[in-house]
């Protein structure tokens, strides 16, 4: 899970995930606004990836067609 933060830089506000800093915005409350949305898509692309199917292995066995 990605830790957000903002600080205050001068006028402007940098946008950190895990100490790292990745935007920076002129007001708070964009930065705020711009890590909700952040969280919101990477907890839908969570429900979205299911580590349990595997793409290597095809869900259904071909079959082999009878010949007349």
């Amino acid at each position: 899970m990605t830790s957000y933060s903002i600080i205050k830089v001068g006028n402007d506000y940098v946008v950190q995930a895990n100490d790292k800093c990745i935007l920076k915005v002129g007001s708070r409350r964009r930065a705020a606004q711009l890590i909700s949305e952040a969280t919101g898509l990477l907890n839908a692309l969570a429900v979205v990836q299911s580590p349990d199917i595997s793409a290597e292995a095809p869900s259904l066995q071909r079959e082999t067609p009878e010949l007349p």
